[in-house]
């Protein structure tokens, strides 16, 4: 097999993703739903990764892979080349069970990379309704109109699934987003009951003295006292998702949320860093929305000064948006941009691996702490 450069193997995988010749196999690839989706977990040389399989991208990718072998393991191939030996992480044990009221598990919460338990507790939001105010990139609304989750997760049932996942499937962080529900607090009321809940059923238990390590994620609410809030509930690390840094993208692409402007988002950092701490704020950043290298860059420099850490990601379509047929940034437009910002995120002290919960510490969605070690 020809030797692959482990980095750059992640980053075009996650450009151009992968053909399936049984989708079943591992855990069951999510579509729909809040943030990135129609993705799959795949494991290369002990990193997992979330790898596009459902887009039309995937769909014509020069990579693929055949049926898994009884261990787990399965040949990746480029243009019918052997290159790797890859594998898929199990589906999670935790999937057959049901709440008392016979909600399954997997509505509630579901494995994400190797190790992460993620939910989007309110999965309707005030903005998605209406074209004029949605996020032409977001699917929030297609999971819970296929039945493939439930609208509100109670803290209780979020505290007994994240129970479970833990000590029947090691996971050791989650991930909790949630729709916008109102222009006032923008969800971090709903966080801060769900973080409770949480806290509460897995203090203690699978070697984690002060329960499951949790990330929060919001729009920044309209009071900074929700920060402190949000902390004491059990709220580790908080992520709030510029998305794209450019207002004039910002508009173009999601003209509800560009309302709250880049410098109030400036603002929000600033104040969540003062409770939260250095590196345990962070956002996401969509690349291939319409910013140019340069402005990532400029602001990434930005939040890093702060204390920010900017997860960028590649932009995948999903089907179903108005943004489904939009390319999506090939590899070398991706390492083009991982490569430097890796270097800054080293310089400035910020690293994913001290990253106490959520999509920077976790990674799958972006080949970029790869970057870091480079």
């Amino acid at each position: 097999m020809e030797p692959a450069n482990t980095s750059q193997l992640l980053t075009e995988l996650q450009s151009q993703g992968l053909r399936l010749a049984d989708d079943s196999a591992g855990a069951p690839s999510r579509r729909g739903g809040a943030g990135p989706s129609d993705h799959k977990a795949v494991t290369i040389d002990g990193r997992t990764i979330m790898v596009p399989v459902h887009s039309a991208d995937a769909r014509a990718s020069a990579f693929e892979v055949g049926l898994p072998r009884a261990d787990g393991g399965v040949t990746l191939k480029r243009n019918s080349i052997p290159i790797k030996e890859i594998s898929f992480p199990k589906q999670p044990r935790f999937y057959k069970l049901q709440t008392f009221d016979g909600v399954p598990y997997w509505k509630i919460a579901t494995l994400h990379g190797a190790d992460v338990l993620a939910t989007t507790v309110l999965q309707t939001c005030v903005r998605y309704g209406r074209r004029s105010t949605s996020c032409q990139f977001c699917a929030i609304g297609e999971s819970l109109k296929g039945d493939r989750t439930i609208n509100r997760k109670t803290p209780e049932q979020l505290g007994e699934v994240a129970r479970a996942a833990m000590l029947l499937d090691g996971i050791q962080h989650m991930v909790m987003t949630t729709g916008t529900p109102n222009f006032t607090d923008r969800g971090a009321e709903i966080l801060r009951e769900s973080a409770f809940g949480v806290k509460a059923a897995t203090v203690n238990h699978a070697g984690f003295a002060s329960g499951l390590p949790i990330q929060g994620q919001c729009e920044p609410p309209d009071d900074p006292r929700w920060y402190q809030r949000m902390k004491n509930a059990g709220i580790d690390t908080l992520g709030m998702h510029i998305e794209a840094v450019s207002q004039s993208v910002r508009e173009q692409i999601m003209p509800g949320k560009a309302t709250v402007t880049v410098d109030h988002y400036l603002t929000a950092f600033e104040q969540a860093v003062a409770v939260f701490g250095r590196g345990q704020v962070s956002t996401y950043i969509l690349y291939g929305l319409g910013d140019t290298r340069e402005a990532v860059l400029s602001m990434s420099e930005k939040l890093i000064t702060l204390g920010v850490y900017p997860f960028v990601v590649p932009f995948v379509p999903i089907a179903g948006t108005p943004l489904e047929n939009q390319r999506s940034p090939d590899a070398a437009e991706m390492r083009e941009l991982l490569a430097p910002l890796g270097r800054m995120l080293v310089s400035g002290g910020l690293k994913s691996a001290e990253i106490k919960a959520g999509c920077g510490k976790c990674g799958a969605c972006s080949s970029l702490s790869a970057y870091e070690k480079a």
